[in-house]
């Protein structure tokens, strides 16, 4: 078994997450999302920042052509019940291999808070119907905001108070979970944002319509396996551990997916780990690559990759993931997170370090981060999951 030690991971990460000057650089915005496999999408910023991270020159303009002109890119909820940035040519295979099981469980969610709340009697019923009435007024009618569908269709009308005895709970409409179950189901996507880079205001309008001729699903085993095999070649290696959460499934399904890859295993510092076929017959001669820095958004695909996280967070992790497991904006330098940043209310980007990463390293930063703060133009980027480095 060969070993990859914790200086080679890091090296390999430079290159496969291109973050390294010496990185083969990818050519658009579905090259870079390709390489990654999916780039994260909860928080609206975070793909234009994480693509600012990887594709030299790359404008703000360009990410919206790719999501909302060219479509090379889409958003769709998928692993982890997490929004991502995927290419269509990947979606049959990201819907069979994550996103079926997703839908499944917020429509049994969904159905049993219907019930509950008194809203029908039979929830599943009410989905149906409710889903029913969406896809035909998308139909109709062309993409339309949720706003407009709840007031333009009876059969979403209806509220549920999660935490009814609670100072946290609150009446919050049904509508907006029937288009969460309904683009889990990759029946509709998320089309134009009327909000902004910074603000997620999609209209939603029918897969058919706004990606004609998209492939037919994918067989749920071959697409998982596919899949792991693909997000190994970047974040590999990666132990039992990380491809389960990653993936948002069981032990048993990363297993499988293993096994079917032929995937090897690997030593790492402190456990066993895998990669593709091959892959690590020259991990011990991977080149380190020229001193490099980086300045990644909340949530970025490098900082969420792994479960297994103190190769590259050390003693930091209290100090940029939040309680929950959030990442914040963080700072690299050589493959390591060595602090936060943060835009105050004109957008001039701040570094928030949280050790003594030397003067080239320092001098790095500071100039990636004046590069940074001209690409924001006087926007301030307010993360949805704050770190506590940031907050400070």
């Amino acid at each position: 078994m060969r070993t990859i030690t914790v200086e080679q991971r890091r090296a390999r990460l430079a290159r496969r997450h291109q973050l390294s000057p010496t990185a083969a650089a990818s050519a658009s915005v579905a090259d870079v999302a390709e390489r990654l496999v999916a780039l994260h999408a909860t928080d609206p910023a975070t793909p234009y920042l994480s693509l600012w991270a990887r594709l030299p020159g790359v404008a703000r303009d360009d990410v919206d052509a790719a999501l909302y002109r060219d479509r090379s890119v889409v958003k769709h909820l998928a692993m982890r019940r997490t929004l991502w940035v995927v290419r269509p040519t990947d979606l049959p295979a990201v819907q069979a291999a994550a996103s079926d099981r997703v839908a499944a469980n917020e429509a049994r969610r969904l159905a049993a808070d219907v019930e509950r709340a008194g809203v029908a009697a039979d929830g599943a019923a009410w989905l149906d119907a409710a889903g029913a009435a969406v896809l035909r007024h998308l139909r109709d009618e062309g993409p339309c905001s949720a706003r407009e569908l709840r007031e333009a269709l009876a059969e979403l009308t209806g509220t549920y108070n999660p935490a009814p005895d609670k100072a946290y709970g609150g009446e919050g409409h049904l509508a907006p979970r029937v288009l969460t179950v309904l683009s889990a189901r990759g029946h509709i996507v998320r089309g134009v944002n009327d909000g902004g880079w910074l603000t997620s205001r999609p209209r939603w309008t029918l897969t058919e319509a706004w990606l004609p001729g998209l492939a037919t699903a994918a067989e749920a085993d071959a697409a998982s396996a596919e899949l792991v095999r693909r997000w190994l070649a970047t974040f590999g290696p990666a132990t039992l551990t990380d491809i389960k959460w990653w993936f948002g499934t069981t032990l048993t399904w990363a297993r499988k997916a293993l096994s079917a890859i032929g995937a090897e295993e690997v030593r790492l510092d402190g456990g066993t780990g895998y990669v593709t076929p091959g892959d690590g017959d020259d991990s011990a001669d991977e080149p380190d690559p020229e001193p490099w820095c980086a300045l990644l958004p909340s949530l970025d695909p490098t900082t969420m990759g792994w479960f297994d996280r103190d190769w590259y967070l050390g003693p930091h992790r209290a100090e940029v993931f939040d309680r929950n497991g959030n990442a914040g904006p963080t700072a690299w330098v050589d493959g390591r997170v060595v602090g936060a940043w943060r835009s105050d209310d004109a957008g001039r980007v701040e570094l928030v370090l949280l050790e003594n990463v030397g003067r080239r390293a320092a001098s790095a930063l500071a100039d990636r981060a004046a590069e940074l703060t001209d690409w924001l133009g006087g926007a301030r980027v307010s993360p949805r999951f704050p770190s506590p480095a940031c907050k400070r």
